[in-house]
C-alpha cells in the first residue's frame, strides 16, 4: 500500500520561505518577503495556485523571471506557491501561528529568549584540541613565513592567495586523493566561505553564521557555534564568506549586522556588538573581517539599499568601536560636493568584501561598492565619492590617506568592492609598491599603493562597451550613456566581468591569475524615491548573451601591470570559486559543476580534476600539518550570480549538473569526520573536502 506524506499549510509556508529567501529575496528580484525589489511585489495579490505553479515552473518569457522546473522538485514548487500566497500586502513576514495579541514588551522578551544560545547552538566535543600559539597582530603581519597555516581570509595581508608550500607540485598533483569530508548541516546559501587553519586546527563558517572548529588532519569536530538569528527576512541572503582569528578569538560578522567574538578553544561567545540595526539600514555583515594590530575591521553590505556605507574597526578584546569611516562623505567633509542635494544620505557605497593591509605603510586598503540608486543617476549628479573607489586608510585612526575612483558616477552597478592585491614589482630599475584591483566593469587597475597614483588599466574580459579606454592619467574615454526609461545594452552584466570570487598572484611567475565572464545586461533606469533601508536599485536589468556569441567563462594569466595575457582556458560556465596559487607552480580552483581543478601555473594545462559532488562558491586553501601538505575546498553552490546566468538560458544544464547532485541527492562518502549537529536537513548538507598526496609517493 502506498503511503503519501501530506504537509499542513503552515509547514508548506515555512518550507517555501526557506526556498524563497535565498533565491528570490535579492534586490534584483522580488526582495525580502516579496516586496521592495526590482521585480513586481508579490504580497496581497489575487494569485491562484495554478497560475503561480505555471509561472514558477515555466518562467515568464521576455522578462528576468526564469523557469524553476529543473531546479526544484514539484513538491518544492508547491511549497513556494504556498509561501507566495501567504504574503501580506505590506511586505511584512507571513503571519505565523504565534499569539499576535501579546504586548510589545512581551514580544521583545520572547524574541530575546528565543535568541539565547541553546544546548545545540554551542557545544564542545571530547576531542582534545592541539596546543596553539596565540595569533597576534605581529604574527599575522608575518603570515607568509608560516605557509603551513592559512591565518587570514586571503592567506596573508597582501590578498595574493599564494602559498609557498610546494610538496604538491606540477609533477605529482595527479596523485592527490581525498582524505576527509565534513558536512556543515545547511544547504540554503551554499558554502561561500574560506577556511582558516592555525597550528592544525581548521576554522570554518557556513551559511546562517554556523562556525566549526575541526582537526585539520582528520576533519573531526572540536566545537561548533550556531549564531541565533532573529526571525523574519534577512537582507542579502543566508551566505557567509568568512571569519577572522586573532588573540585567542574567532571574529564573525552576522547576517543581522552584529560583530561577534568567540573563544577560539571552546567556541563560546565572548562579546557581541550591534554594528547598526539591520532593519533600519537594510544592511548586514557577511564578509570576513580582518584583524590589524589590536583592531578587527569589517565592512557591511547595503549598496543596493537606501543606505550610507561605512567601514568599522573594533577593539579585539572588548568589542568597543575604535573608528568608523563613512564611504559617503557628509557635510563639510572632502568629497561631499560630489553629491547632489540630499542624495548623500542614502548614497550606497557598501564595503561588502574584505580588505588588505600593508604593515610597512600602516595602510588598510578597501574596495567600495556602487552608489545608490544603482541605475538612475539623475538625482545624484556628480562623481559620487567614494563609491567605486579603492580607499587607503590609516589603520590606527581610519582616516583617509588617499583614494582612487575607478568609475565616477556609476550607473551600471560596477562595484569596486573586490579584493585589493598588493604586489611589489621591478619597474624602471626600481622596486615599486603597487596594487592590482579588479572591479565588476571588466578592467584591472594597477595603482601605486603608496600614493594612489594611476599606473594602468587593462581589460581582463573581451566584452566591454561601457568605456572605450583611458587617458594616461586614468580619465575615461567614451563613456556609454544609459538614458532613463530606455533599455541599453551594457557589457559586462551587473554580475561583473567576474564575480567576487578572488584572483591569485604568484611571485614565482609574476603573473596575476584572474577569471572572467563574457556576458551583457539590458539596463532600463527608472526613477525611484529612496526609503531608508529599502531596496534602491531604480531600474531593471536583464542578462544577455554577448553580441555575436554565447555567454561563457574563462581563466587567464596576465602581467599585472601591462595586462599582457600569458595563457587562457575557456570554460562553459562562469567560475564561481576563487583561485589559489602555490610554489608548486599550480593554480587550484573549482567550478560550477563541482569539479576541483588544478592547472599548470606556467602553461594553463589542466593537470587534475576531482568531482566534489556539488558546484562550488567558496575558496580553496592549502596548509600543512606535521610536514604533510593538504588542500581544502568548500563544496556547496549558493549564489545570486546564477540568477543572471539563468537569464542566458543555461539554468537547466547548470542545476542538473551542479545542484541536484548534492543538494537533493547528497552522495554518501567514506569519511571519519564527525558530522555537525544534524538538525532537520541531515543528509542534504554541504561539504568541505580535503585532499593530500597519496602516501605511496611521499
Amino acid at each position: 500500500m502506498a503511503v503519501s506524506r501530506v504537509q499542513n499549510p503552515q509547514s508548506l509556508v515555512e518550507q517555501g520561505s526557506k526556498l524563497f529567501n535565498p533565491t528570490c529575496s535579492s534586490s534584483y528580484c522580488h526582495g525580502a518577503n516579496g516586496a521592495n525589489g526590482s521585480a513586481p511585489p508579490l504580497g496581497g495579490r489575487n494569485f491562484t495556485a495554478e497560475h503561480l505553479t505555471r509561472v514558477i515552473s515555466e518562467g515568464v518569457p521576455g522578462t528576468p523571471m526564469p523557469a524553476f522546473k529543473n531546479q526544484y522538485l514539484p513538491e518544492q514548487i508547491r511549497q513556494l506557491v504556498a509561501y507566495v500566497m501567504s504574503l501580506p500586502k505590506d511586505g511584512a513576514a507571513p503571519a505565523t501561528t504565534t499569539n499576535n495579541a501579546a504586548s510589545p514588551e512581551a514580544a521583545a522578551a520572547a524574541s530575546r529568549a528565543a535568541r539565547r544560545p541553546g544546548p545545540k547552538d554551542q557545544a564542545t566535543t571530547t576531542l582534545p584540541m592541539p596546543a596553539m600559539k596565540e595569533v597576534t597582530g605581529e604574527r599575522l603581519a608575518n603570515a607568509a613565513k608560516e605557509p603551513h597555516n592559512w591565518m587570514t581570509y586571503f592567506g596573508s595581508y597582501d590578498a595574493q592567495r599564494y602559498s609557498a608550500l610546494n610538496q604538491i607540485n606540477r609533477g605529482n598533483v595527479k596523485q592527490i586523493a581525498p582524505v576527509w569530508a565534513f558536512q556543515t548541516g545547511k544547504i540554503e546559501g551554499g558554502l561561500n566561505a574560506t577556511p582558516l587553519v592555525v597550528d592544525g586546527v581548521m576554522y570554518l563558517v557556513g551559511s546562517y553564521n554556523r562556525v566549526f572548529a575541526l582537526d585539520a588532519v582528520t576533519g573531526k569536530l572540536f566545537w561548533h557555534y550556531f549564531y541565533k538569528l532573529p526571525s523574519g527576512p534577512i537582507p542579502y541572503g543566508a551566505s557567509v564568506r568568512g571569519i577572522a582569528i586573532g588573540y585567542g578569538l574567532v571574529f564573525m560578522g552576522t547576517l543581522d549586522n552584529h560583530m561577534v567574538a568567540l573563544d577560539a578553544k571552546t567556541g563560546k561567545e565572548v562579546w557581541n556588538v550591534e554594528i547598526e540595526d539591520y532593519r533600519k539600514c537594510g544592511c548586514n555583515a557577511n564578509a570576513a573581517p580582518i584583524v590589524v594590530k589590536d583592531k578587527v575591521v569589517i565592512g557591511v553590505t547595503g549598496g543596493d539599499s537606501a543606505h550610507r556605507g561605512y567601514l568599522n574597526a573594533y577593539d579585539v578584546k572588548t568589542g568597543r568601536q575604535a573608528w568608523r569611516f563613512y564611504t559617503i562623505p557628509g557635510p563639510g567633509e572632502p568629497g561631499f560636493e560630489t553629491w547632489e542635494a540630499e542624495s548623500w544620505k542614502f548614497g550606497g557605497g557598501a564595503t561588502w568584501m574584505t580588505g588588505s593591509y600593508d604593515p610597512e605603510l600602516n595602510l588598510i586598503y578597501w574596495g567600495v561598492g556602487n552608489p545608490s540608486s544603482d541605475f538612475y543617476g539623475a538625482d545624484r549628479e556628480g562623481a559620487n565619492l567614494y563609491t567605486d573607489c579603492v580607499v587607503a586608510l590609516d589603520a590606527d585612526t581610519g582616516k583617509l590617506k588617499w583614494h582612487y575612483q575607478e568609475v565616477p558616477h556609476d550607473v551600471y552597478d560596477f562595484d569596486s568592492a573586490y579584493e585589493v592585491t598588493l604586489i611589489d614589482v621591478e619597474r624602471n630599475g626600481q622596486k615599486q609598491k603597487l596594487l592590482a584591483h579588479t572591479n565588476k566593469g571588466g578592467y584591472v587597475w594597477a595603482l601605486d599603493r603608496v600614493t594612489g597614483k594611476y599606473i594602468n588599466a587593462w581589460p581582463h574580459v573581451d566584452t566591454v562597451n561601457w568605456v572605450k579606454g583611458f587617458e594616461k592619467d586614468g580619465s575615461h574615454i567614451g563613456r556609454l550613456e544609459v538614458p532613463a526609461g530606455k533599455s541599453t545594452l551594457v557589457c559586462p552584466f551587473w554580475g561583473g566581468g567576474r564575480s567576487w570570487n578572488h584572483s591569485a598572484y604568484s611571485p614565482r611567475t609574476g603573473w596575476l591569475y584572474n577569471h572572467g565572464i563574457e556576458w551583457c545586461g539590458l539596463i532600463t533606469p527608472i526613477r525611484q524615491e529612496p526609503k531608508e533601508g529599502r531596496v534602491f536599485v531604480a531600474g531593471t536589468i536583464m542578462p544577455q548573451h554577448p553580441p555575436g556569441g554565447q555567454a561563457y567563462g574563462h581563466i587567464d594569466a596576465f602581467d599585472p601591470v601591462s595586462g599582457a595575457k600569458k595563457w587562457t582556458v575557456k570554460m562553459k560556465y562562469p567560475l564561481t570559486s576563487s583561485l589559489l596559487a602555490t610554489a608548486g607552480d599550480l593554480i587550484f580552483t573549482a567550478d560550477i559543476e563541482g569539479n576541483f581543478l588544478a592547472y599548470d601555473a606556467k602553461t594553463g594545462e589542466q593537470l587534475y580534476s576531482f568531482n566534489t559532488g556539488s558546484g562550488t562558491r567558496g575558496s580553496p586553501i592549502t596548509y600543512a600539518v606535521k610536514g604533510r601538505q593538504y588542500i581544502a575546498v568548500p563544496s556547496g553552490l549558493g549564489s545570486i550570480l546564477l540568477a543572471g546566468w539563468a537569464g542566458c538560458g543555461l539554468k537547466r544544464e547548470i542545476f542538473r549538473a551542479a545542484l541536484r547532485s548534492l543538494c537533493l541527492r547528497c552522495p554518501k562518502r567514506r569519511t571519519n569526520a564527525e558530522p555537525a549537529q544534524p538538525d532537520a536537513e541531515e543528509g542534504r548538507a554541504f561539504y568541505i573536502v580535503t585532499a593530500q598526496l597519496r602516501r605511496s609517493v611521499m
